[in-house]
């Protein structure tokens, strides 16, 4: 069911909402948070079909907030806003409301969503495009515990993580970084299988692309070693490969789909690591409220620290494991789990 409402208010909106409700016979709310989607008219169907989705596993409340242009000056002038409230099957799991603000109401979102959110529910803000440098500065992203955004849709992905690092607040979280949970995981995995010091690491992905520099980034915080990085067409993120004093260990994915995994000792085997759509990312995300301090301590940890040797690998070489070892073998299965 959808209702439009053309230069209304957000106490109409409220109303239009329960009476969409009380019409396919769901009075009862049962959502269980609040998403703000803050959009331009270009991506924002494929943000709510991802939101959609995404709401089968976490039934909320979707509020995208799109700020039209208006072609004359009279009519920027003149601050208007339109809604849509949709319910029921045109909603997916919960209840979506569409707000297309003009004029001076653009510079006072916070204005109109404030009155939407879900009463003592959690409330989440992403940008899938055109993200504040700063998340926790916005008026919107104040309103909310986690905010997210995707440095992969910036002019500028490297140089953006760089910006973020300086701007991080609690709660703030990127779908770059959300991509690479299942490369983190498999890593963590094969160097539990094996009990030697990583020397050095290579990660292969495409040039303009963030996740291979957070990847990067985690494998070096964490083994306290160099990382490379390499450029291939992609897609994605196609490698990494670790030397090890036991030999080197390698998980390649060339097709975006099906990776191999190879370790000194061992016979290859295929492992799936298919790249996966929004609506997957931002359900992940969804799972968890609470800051990321994994993500919180690679992102400052720097780009342009990439290629430099945190710690010599012969600085523990004489009693027991080595410590990079020790720190592969402890730090990222953790971590990792926690994502």
């Amino acid at each position: 069911m959808k209702i439009d409402l053309t230069d209304t208010t957000s106490s109409k909106i409220n109303k239009a909402l329960v009476q969409g409700r009380r019409a396919i016979g769901t009075p009862a709310v049962g959502m269980v948070l609040t998403l703000v989607i803050v959009t331009d008219e270009e991506n924002a169907y494929d943000a709510l079909k991802a939101a959609n989705e995404a709401s089968r596993e976490h039934p909320s409340r979707k509020l995208v907030v799109v700020k039209r242009i208006s072609r004359s000056p009279r009519d920027r002038a003149k601050p208007r806003l339109d809604a849509e409230v949709r319910v029921g099957v045109d909603a997916g799991t919960g209840e979506t409301v569409v707000l297309r603000l003009y004029g001076e109401v653009m510079d006072h979102a916070q204005s109109v969503v404030l009155p939407l959110l879900l009463p003592d529910a959690p409330v989440v803000v992403w940008w899938p495009v055109n993200a504040p440098v700063n998340p926790a500065a916005d008026a919107l992203g104040k309103l909310a515990q986690r905010r997210v955004t995707d440095t992969y849709a910036a002019e500028h992905p490297v140089e953006e993580l760089t910006a973020r690092a300086d701007a991080y607040t609690p709660g703030d979280t990127d779908l770059a970084w959300t991509r690479i949970t299942p490369w983190r995981s498999m890593v963590a995995a094969a160097l539990d299988q094996v009990d030697c010091a990583v020397t050095s690491v290579e990660v292969e992905g495409e040039e303009h692309n963030p996740s291979c520099e957070l990847l990067g980034m985690w494998l070096a915080s964490r083994l306290k070693v160099s990382v490379k990085r390499g450029v291939s067409s992609g897609p994605g993120l196609t490698a990494v490969r670790m030397e090890t004093t036991c030999g080197p260990i390698k998980l390649d994915r060339a097709d975006g789909s099906l990776a191999t995994l190879a370790i000194e000792g061992q016979p290859d085997r295929a492992v799936a690591l298919k790249r996966r759509e929004t609506s997957e990312l931002i359900a992940e995300e969804l799972r968890r409220l609470d800051p990321d301090d994994t993500y919180a301590s690679v992102l400052r940890f720097g780009v342009h620290r990439l290629g430099e040797a945190s710690e010599p690998a012969s600085a523990s070489s004489k009693a027991g494991p080595p410590a990079a070892a020790a720190a592969a073998k402890k730090s990222p299965a953790k971590k990792a789990a926690s994502k």
